[in-house]
């Protein structure tokens, strides 16, 4: 089997590489007499306003190609997204949640990747253990941004001891390097009780302050904690206690950031928040919601997106639109931490619609095990068990991080469909804004029938 290059997945309808007869089989092998070692080495290459491509056809012939894009894109897609192999994760961190996985599950969610490339295409967070200087200087001649990177603390020996590898005190002076650069940055410090917090979270947030202003944002976020324990670093979960005191050390520091840098830098998530029992902080401190995907300033934001979706309807002529006066009752479900606030909005919601009856339901993680509390680790298994024989009314609403990405599959691999059937009511996938939320109350998505089996044949699902 030929394995050279890069094998051609697709060709987009219209685009240079049809134009240039290229097809799925044939393999990009060089540009510009250059061997192309990843998706970012190809991407550099095609931004460009010629190049030179060696592709080997199906039937082994080689073409030269001299290519005149003028920077645009040729409409390739490759079997590999990456273009090489993911990099896995070289380091036992005392808190990863993998390591915390039943066993019997798909095998894709044991994989821990540690991969920079993943951090521009996904936004996930790296460690920088896995990284090489050759790695660290193709960020910069590529002029990549942001990286994301996972700090967890600035002191040497208490990185290494969280990290599992001696590598991973050393490793934090790839950030001189990224500074001294101008690679803009954002941090991320997984908070465990005991062992990097009270003073070790006062000092990491100290050192990356001169970081700014190419390190852009860090969230400081609790470490998640499931019943798959056995035999891995005795952790504790944070308590309104632990979470205040948290909460101090940030704002006091978020406060002097501003002063000095007008920006707030440094960012608690909501779990934090509402662990300590403290309202959400206004808008502004939040500088633009940039660690969003990090569970920071969500219930904030979900809040400022339903009001203005609401001021939006009441803005149209008559309030509202006869499809928006149907009476309906429905049903939402999510996890124990948006709970309350999602409730609040769903309220929100019906008073200026009041013909719309809705049921908001709190699932318990009985899979990974009650401490776990965000709707994104939420499984099908326990959907079904906590909702059989709730009013769902017409059809029931569950938030898009449920699923796998681009998929209609949860963690524990029950479907959407199975999902439907076991429970008899259509499901609609809601996304994450706030204007979503209120569209997705307003309006049923068109789905085909859901077949409907007799008794006998429901208990065996």
């Amino acid at each position: 089997m030929n394995t050279k290059g890069h094998l051609i997945k697709a060709v987009d309808p219209g685009s240079i590489a049809e134009e240039l007869e290229l097809e799925p089989g044939d393999r990009l092998l060089k540009i510009n007499g250059k061997e192309v070692e990843d998706i970012f080495d190809y991407e550099y290459y095609v931004d460009s306003e010629s190049m030179v491509m060696l592709v080997e056809k199906t039937d082994g012939e080689l073409w030269e190609l001299e290519i005149e894009n003028d920077y645009e894109d040729l409409g390739i897609t490759f079997e590999n997204g990456l273009m090489s192999d993911y990099k896995s994760c070289s380091n036992k961190c005392i808190f990863c949640f993998i390591d915390q996985m039943p066993r019997g599950m798909r095998e894709t969610l044991y994989f821990k990747d540690d991969d920079s490339r993943l951090s521009f295409l996904q936004g996930n967070y790296v460690t920088l253990t896995n990284m090489k200087d050759h790695d660290i200087q193709r960020i910069i001649d590529f002029k990549l941004a942001p990286i994301n990177i996972s700090v967890h603390t600035t002191n040497p020996e208490l990185r290494c001891r969280m990290l599992n590898n001696r590598f991973a005190g050393d490793s934090l002076k790839k950030i001189d390097t990224l500074f001294e650069a101008g690679v803009p940055m954002n941090g991320q410090i997984v908070l465990c009780r005991g062992i990097n917090d009270g003073a070790e979270l006062d000092r990491t947030i100290r050192d990356l302050t001169k970081y700014i202003p190419c390190m852009e944002s860090v969230s400081v976020v609790p470490v998640g904690l499931s019943r798959f324990r056995d035999g891995l670093y005795p952790l504790e979960p944070f308590q309104k206690e632990d979470a205040q005191a948290a909460l101090e050390i940030i704002e006091a520091w978020q406060k002097r950031i501003y002063e000095e840098h007008g920006i707030h830098f440094i960012h608690a998530s909501d779990e934090f928040y509402l662990t300590a029992e403290r309202d959400m902080p206004e808008e502004e401190r939040y500088d633009g919601f940039p660690q969003l995907e990090n569970g920071v300033g969500m219930m904030r934001l979900l809040d400022l997106e339903v009001d203005a979706a609401l001021e939006q309807l009441r803005e149209t002529e008559g309030g509202r639109n006869p499809e928006e006066e149907t009476e309906e009752e429905l049903s939402i479900a999510t996890g124990r931490l948006a709970y309350p606030h999602v409730k609040q909005q769903v309220e929100k919601i019906r008073k200026l619609c009041p013909h719309k009856k809705v049921h908001v339901y709190e699932i318990r993680n009985d899979f990974f095990g009650e401490m776990i509390t965000v709707a994104g680790l939420i499984t099908g298994t326990d959907l079904k068990k906590q909702l059989a024989g709730r009013k769902l009314g017409s059809r029931l609403l569950l938030p898009v991080c449920m699923f796998r990405s681009g998929e209609e599959v949860f963690l524990d691999d029950v479907t959407r469909e199975e999902l439907q059937i076991a429970l008899q009511v259509p499901i609609n996938i809601v996304k994450s804004s706030g204007q979503d939320l209120v569209d997705a109350i307003l309006h049923a998505e068109t789905e085909p029938q859901i077949p409907v089996y007799e008794p006998y044949e429901l208990k065996e699902i």
